[in-house]
């Protein structure tokens, strides 16, 4: 059986900043609202400023910005 999930539902559910649990959804929202620079998705949603210092998310975050 194949499980179709739409992307919605996955963005929802993928966290792009784990250490503070910052989904796609939200960064998406993010950058769709202005939000066109790594510095200023992370003012919006808060990715980006864990313990990590953005170490793990700052790629996955400046792709999504490209993408859009």
């Amino acid at each position: 059986m194949e499980q179709n999930i739409s992307p919605e539902i996955l963005d929802k559910l993928t966290k792009v900043c784990l250490c503070k649990s910052v989904t796609r959804a939200k960064i998406k929202q993010a950058i769709k609202d202005g939000a066109n620079t790594f510095e200023k998705v992370q003012e919006a949603t808060g990715a980006g400023t864990g313990s990590c210092g953005a170490k793990r998310c700052r790629e996955k975050i400046e792709e999504l910005i490209r993408e859009t």
